[in-house]
């Protein structure tokens, strides 16, 4: 008999990670007005920060290709984040225009609610998607910092608490259109530097219409892969929105065939109906919603069953505050969640602290290799070590960027 799909999610996701992970099971879905429920409970704790953190200027810096922001108490205090810089080149106008201008003077312990008038302020929302939600991440990342080191928490402990020190990762490879001889010599280098047990590559052309990147490419590689690195190993793909549903479909029982354990973004992000049709047709469990700017758009998602991991980019899509309500909605339904990493900045420090502070993420958390920006911490290493990264502790990301480097940026 063939395995249910969400009996596959169970072992190829959950048994990686130590056990299986319990599930609802499809017939006891959550209403979408449940879903919306859960989503609006308050994530930031505030309780016993008794004195107003008042933000009095946030600034973007920039040294090199990277950009930063700093966000001061009118007490003086600091904090700090390390933006998406690959698309912070081009938003730079939207931050200092629409975004940092919101911040000054409003009280930091007041930043869940302020998100929502920030996406009203000024017809922000027109700028719907990665375009405003980059920046806000930004601006949201710096704030929680701020906050922590103010009243001497962490960013996790103001999120809801660590559940996890450690989190394994997924080495994720970034090339389309070499060879399948080629990537898998690449994907073993990779591996080897960072001594995962997962890893993920591309398939198909990227919003190709089925086309490949290379003629034939996606057949030979995706058996190739397993033979390379046998059983043993958590193998993902991403197709990056390269499918109608009859091609994904196609694609994703040779996937079946070799033992994957998630298959990402098979059809056009916004293509939802299709995706759900292959999520149907599949025992492999789906991936989706790095592209996804909307609640309302995971809702459908996770209300629908159109993904079984579900997929928010903590800077395309605004924050952990924002990706957080996503993560508890898929949890209620008993779906996984994972962050997508979308490169640049601290972005695997960014996804390893959102991975150990849900109660649902997949056994492994997207990597990419470090960043350009020094940092260091008293209480990690901040490096993945035979395929684990250990979050740091103390106030704010318990990480501090080197001064001398800072003192180099200058204002953008």
């Amino acid at each position: 008999m063939k395995p249910s799909r969400r009996a596959l999610l169970r072992t190829a996701l959950g048994a990686a990670a130590g056990g299986a992970i319990a599930r609802r099971a499809p017939a006891d879905s959550p209403s979408s007005e449940r879903l919306r429920e859960v989503a609006e409970a308050p994530v930031l704790k505030v309780e016993g920060i008794d004195r107003p953190v008042t933000i009095a200027s946030m600034d973007l810096l920039r040294n090199g290709r990277e950009y930063l922001v700093r966000a001061r108490s009118k007490d003086g205090a600091e904090g700090w984040s390390a933006t998406n810089s690959m698309h912070m080149v081009h938003l730079h106008p939207i931050f200092l225009n629409r975004v940092a201008p919101f911040f000054r003077g409003k009280d930091a312990r007041e930043l869940e609610p302020m998100l929502w008038e920030l996406y009203r302020h000024d017809d922000n929302y027109k700028y719907q998607g990665l375009a405003l939600w980059v920046c806000v991440a930004a601006a949201e990342f710096a704030v929680l910092d701020l906050l922590g080191k103010a009243s001497g928490r962490s960013v996790a402990d103001l999120l809801g608490g660590l559940k996890r020190r450690e989190v394994a990762v997924y080495r994720a490879s970034g090339t389309r259109g070499n060879t399948p001889e080629e990537e898998v010599a690449d994907l073993k280098r990779i591996v080897a530097e960072s001594g995962a047990k997962a890893l993920k590559f591309r398939l198909g052309g990227r919003m190709s219409r089925n086309a490949d990147s290379l003629p034939g490419r996606t057949e030979r590689l995706i058996p190739m892969v397993r033979e390379a690195f046998g059983p043993g190993m958590t193998l993902y793909a991403d197709a990056n929105s390269s499918y109608d549903a009859a091609q994904a479909i196609r694609v994703g029982r040779l996937m079946e065939e070799h033992g994957y354990a998630f298959y990402e973004e098979p059809c056009r992000f916004d293509h939802l109906e299709e995706t759900k049709a292959v999520a149907d047709a599949l025992t492999i469990p789906i991936a989706g919603g790095e592209q996804e700017a909307s609640e309302d758009g995971f809702r459908w998602m996770i209300a629908n069953r159109a993904v079984d991991v579900v997929q928010p980019d903590l800077h395309y899509y605004g924050g952990y505050i924002r990706a957080l309500r996503v993560a508890r909605m898929a949890h209620e339904a008993g779906l996984l969640c994972t962050p997508h990493m979308s490169g640049s900045g601290l972005g695997y420090l960014d996804a390893a602290l959102f991975a150990a502070i849900i109660p649902n993420p997949v056994p492994f958390t997207e990597y990419k290799g470090n960043a350009d920006i020094p940092v260091s911490s008293p209480t990690s290493s901040l490096k993945v070590e035979a395929g684990v990264v250990r979050l740091p502790t103390g106030p704010g990301f318990g990480y501090a960027i080197d001064e001398g480097y800072l003192r180099e940026a200058k204002a953008a």
